[in-house]
């Protein structure tokens, strides 16, 4: 009997299949591809720092640091300091930061280079890569020379951005690359040169966060510190979480999507076949027979749907990488992976059981009477099933949320908000019935009339679309909202808003001129920050000179030696947020002095709130109190400070001042640090543009990512939507052959379902795109951690689209009633 009448109703259940195909073959490309992509964002995030680990120290190595270095087996290593070049072409002098390679540095990503050979060809060939930017200043090309201490190098080519360059901290010079090899016959490493020595490792397969764990302490102890590349992605914030996070939310609502089309599809069809099933009653079929029938279909369609659905999104794993490498500047390496296989099969029979059990336990409760008068609602001993099948569903929801978002205060969150959705559009359906029946506008015209009485009279299809289309527009709406969440916390910042030149070093009787030499140069000063140089005097009443002999001491030693860079201020920056005390702007004469302190600097120093920290100010010693801590965002390409006095303090003390500017071009940033250095030779110029090259490249891979699943999963749901306002055709076909029948004009039965889908189209979506707002916002606030500002698209593109697509649907519905006659509609129909 299941095979026979689902022969007979295979129109209408390959509708109900079309929904397991999408939302399945949806979940498992998904999720295929969000653990490809998982894999291969983690290994781009690689090149920030070339390599998958650094040991570093800021002098040369003690005999313990070296013997954990060497056992590690480094790949390459490098040795670099600050020094004076010139340029024999011109007589140009710079400070530069001189890097000396040996290895085959970088392992992940490439220099960029001027010729593009260049970066694998200096070792070979002996000579320096020089930063390009100089190179324009100095009007030097490959070719000519450059002076380092005692050796002159030809140029084999200008850089334009390298692995590696992502610490801005130590920035203070542009880079120029040579063999390490030369370094000796330079001269310009003597006794007590300030240098750094790092040691590169490419280790693909080492537990990253094992290796930290157990060798940081000792190095630490050597005045070393070892750096892995997770750590430097962390570094940028939750960029790289989140996309993990997100593309599980995409996987949850296309599969929510393809539910929902399961759920409407069967309501309406099952609610056809009641007289069907009381007819089978009274022939003498038991309740259990006539409700295996049709969970014997369902489930059946459900594993076919399930195994084409994963097929279809295996298939689409395969094809993505070549979709999306126009637009993704790296290779995509696909691994296939049983998991998500297996679970797409389970799921497309497990879901479609589990969403149309509520309508299926309708046929349980049909009497044999009902073959005479089908009522519109089922026995109520129906109650009890209903109430074991939606918790039945809620508990799935839960478990299938939990596993994707492995957090299960989140997940219960995210079904919570599923159910308040669904709670308040079914909600709105029955209020707009109620309105619509109590203020009925009798004085309307007929086909007016006739639509608003369809609103709300039996067999009426205003629950089921309401909330499909509402739930289907706030699914996809959410994704929308959230798509932009992530996207901002991709953007660098690279515009003329954010700085990308930083002059140091300005002394206060320069800042007007150099402000003018800006100026000059058609670039507008962005920052004037003032800058105080100290040390810590004192640390809780212990002197600094103590704490350096103390071996017990739980402070890092850094912080000991540290001649700190602070400012004063009366605001909060963008990059900042308090986390524990009270933020202080300003201060009055002779009042205790309270700062602001990082969080990570608290953790060094271990200090809390309520601290004493004295400062030795150039030799005046200053007694503070920690006021507040704040965690700060290093990541962000602009001045950040470990240390912020409030105003009303350090405005007489010693001090010099940092301008910054955005250069668009390099031509631009060129011919300022040209005229900077003719003019103040005294400051210096840091260019942050080739930092930024490094990160957008690896940011706009992310930023493309985003966009391509969230539209992916966005035009799953607007399928499955279609697919559910489709199945409502049979519902109208009888009432629209009938008013033919009696003489309505096509032009009347057009007008009577487009006001219907019309109005259902309009309060659905827009229902629906406003609790998507609340929504996004919770996940904004709690789960992405990110500030939300709603885009108008929504409300601009998907409240008119969705609303036309419905009424597009349905009136195509009523096509064959218009153009056949009406026996022939109603034995199709039958």
């Amino acid at each position: 009997m299941a095979w026979r009448d689902a022969k007979a109703s295979k129109v209408r259940l390959l509708l109900f299949m079309a929904s397991i195909i999408l939302g399945i073959a949806a979940v498992v490309s998904i999720q295929l591809f969000s653990q490809n992509l998982t894999e291969n964002i983690q290994r781009q995030s690689k090149t920030l720092m070339g390599a998958d680990y650094i040991i570093d120290s800021r002098q040369a190595p003690s005999e313990r640091a070296q013997a954990i270095i060497d056992s590690l087996q480094p790949d390459a290593s490098e040795v670099n300091f600050v020094s004076m070049i010139a340029f024999p072409k011109n007589g140009g002098t710079k400070l530069v930061r001189v890097r000396g390679l040996e290895g085959d540095f970088p392992f992940y990503g490439a220099m960029q280079t001027n010729p593009v050979n260049a970066g694998t060809s200096y070792q070979g060939n002996g000579g320096a890569l020089v930063d390009a930017t100089l190179m324009l200043q100095y009007n030097v090309v490959p070719g000519d020379s450059i002076k380092v201490g005692s050796i002159t190098l030809p140029i084999i080519g200008e850089l334009i951005s390298m692995p590696g360059s992502s610490a801005v901290s130590s920035s203070v010079a542009p880079p120029v690359i040579i063999p390490n090899r030369f370094i000796a016959e330079t001269e310009l490493l003597q006794f007590g040169s300030r240098k750094e020595y790092q040691f590169f490792y490419k280790a693909p397969s080492i537990d990253l966060e094992a290796l930290e764990k157990n060798i940081d302490p000792i190095l630490k102890l050597e005045n070393a510190d070892i750096d892995t590349h997770t750590s430097t992605s962390a570094r940028l914030g939750q960029r790289y979480e989140n996309v993990g996070a997100f593309l599980n939310l995409a996987a949850f609502i296309a599969l929510l999507l393809g539910c929902v089309g399961i759920a409407s599809s069967v309501n309406i069809y099952i609610k056809e076949k009641l007289k069907a099933i009381a007819v089978l009653k009274c022939m003498g079929a038991s309740r259990k027979q006539s409700f295996l029938i049709f969970l014997i279909q369902i489930a059946g369609i459900g594993l076919i749907g399930g195994i084409i659905g994963t097929i279809i999104g295996a298939g689409l794993q395969e094809l993505f990488p070549y979709i999306l490498q126009e637009f993704l500047p790296f290779d995509v390496t696909i691994n296939i992976s049983i998991q998500p296989l297996i679970m797409g099969v389970l799921l497309g029979l497990f879901m479609s059981v589990l969403f149309a059990l509520l309508p299926l336990i309708r046929t349980w409760y049909v009497s044999p009477l009902d073959v005479l008068r089908v009522t519109e609602t089922s026995n109520q001993e129906s109650a009890k099933a209903r109430l074991v099948v939606v918790g039945l569903i809620l508990v799935s929801l839960y478990l299938f949320s939990f596993w994707l978002l492995k957090d299960g205060l989140f997940a219960l969150a995210f079904v919570g908000g599923v159910v308040v959705t669904f709670a308040v559009l079914a909600g709105v359906a029955r209020g707009t019935m109620l309105i619509v029946k109590k203020y009925f506008p009798k004085k309307a015209s007929f086909t007016m009339r006739q639509s608003l009485l369809n609103l709300y009279r039996p067999n009426n299809q205003t629950l089921v679309l309401l909330v499909a289309i509402g739930l289907g527009t706030f699914l996809i709406s959410t994704l929308y909202f959230t798509k932009d969440i992530l996207l901002a916390k991709t953007e660098v910042g690279n515009t003329s808003n954010s700085a990308n030149i930083i002059t140091l070093d300005v002394q206060p009787d320069q800042v007007e001129e150099v402000a003018t030499t800006f100026k000059t140069n058609d670039l507008q000063v962005i920052d004037n920050i003032s800058l105080v140089t100290m040390r810590m005097h004192s640390i809780n009443g212990i002197l600094v000179n103590t704490l350096r002999t103390d071996s017990t001491a739980q402070i890092r030693k850094w912080i000991l030696n540290h001649e700190f860079r602070t400012t004063y201020r009366d605001e909060l920056i963008a990059s900042e947020e308090i986390v524990e005390g009270e933020w202080i702007d300003a201060i009055a004469p002779n009042e205790p002095i309270t700062i602001s302190i990082s969080d990570n600097l608290a953790d060094d120093a271990n200090v809390t709130v309520g601290d004493p920290i004295v400062f030795n100010v150039q030799g005046v010693l200053m007694e503070t109190t920690v006021g507040s801590i704040r965690k700060v965002d290093w990541a962000r390409l602009q001045l950040n400070f470990s240390i912020v006095f409030p105003k009303g303090v350090l405005e007489n003390a010693p001090q010099f001042n940092v301008l910054t500017t955005y250069a668009g071009t390099k031509e631009k940033s060129a011919g300022l640090q040209r005229d900077l250095v003719t003019a103040f030779p005294n400051v210096s110029i840091i260019d942050l543009r080739q930092v930024y090259n490094v990160v957008e490249d690896i940011l706009s891979k992310v930023s493309w990512i985003i966009n391509f699943m969230a539209f992916f999963s966005i035009l799953t749901g607007i399928i499955v939507l279609i697919g559910s306002v489709r199945t409502s055709k049979y519902q109208r076909i009888k009432e629209s052959v009938l008013l033919r029948t009696l003489g309505a004009k096509n032009k009347q039965i057009l007008k009577i379902s487009a006001f219907e889908y019309f109005f259902l189209g309009v309060l659905g979506s827009l229902v629906g795109i406003l609790l998507a707002l609340v929504s996004s916002l919770m996940l904004a606030i709690y789960v992405f951690k990110e500030p939300f500002v709603p885009s108008l698209i929504p409300f601009l593109v998907f409240l008119p689209g969705i609303t036309s697509l419905v009424v597009f649907i349905g009136l195509s519905n009523i096509g064959g009633v218009l153009h056949s006659s009406p026996l022939e509609v109603l034995r199709k129909a039958e």
